[in-house]
């Protein structure tokens, strides 16, 4: 374990910034935040959205599931039918997401114009 990890560790449910970091550590996790943004989706959905692995996609969702950060609703159906959402706790994530948009366009065009 690196030096950086224990601090992060450390600093977990002390420090707002570790503690957000260390939250939304998995590749996929802000991603799949932002396409639960705009509504409900099917795991079917999100695979095709995302073009990743059934293995990968279920590891992420788990992990926000876990974290109170996404909801799963599994309906009485064959076959099961499985929604994924953002819990109350997610939504207030929204501002988060849409600060990250924003910066990350102003970036793009910071990258553009650095050419």
């Amino acid at each position: 374990m690196k030096k950086s990890d224990l601090v992060e560790k450390k600093l977990f449910g002390i420090c707002p910034f570790a503690t957000t970091q260390q939250l939304l550590l998995g590749k996929w996790l802000i991603p799949i935040l932002n396409e639960l943004n705009c509504g409900k989706k099917r795991f079917s959905e999100l695979q095709r959205e995302f073009g990743i692995s059934q293995t990968t996609l279920s590891k992420q969702l788990k992990i926000l599931e876990e974290e109170g950060l996404i909801k799963r609703k599994i309906y009485p159906e064959v076959p099961p039918r499985v929604e994924y959402s953002l819990s109350e706790l997610g939504q207030k994530f929204k501002p988060v997401l849409d600060s990250i948009e924003i910066f990350g366009k102003l970036y793009i065009e910071y990258l553009k114009n650095r050419k």
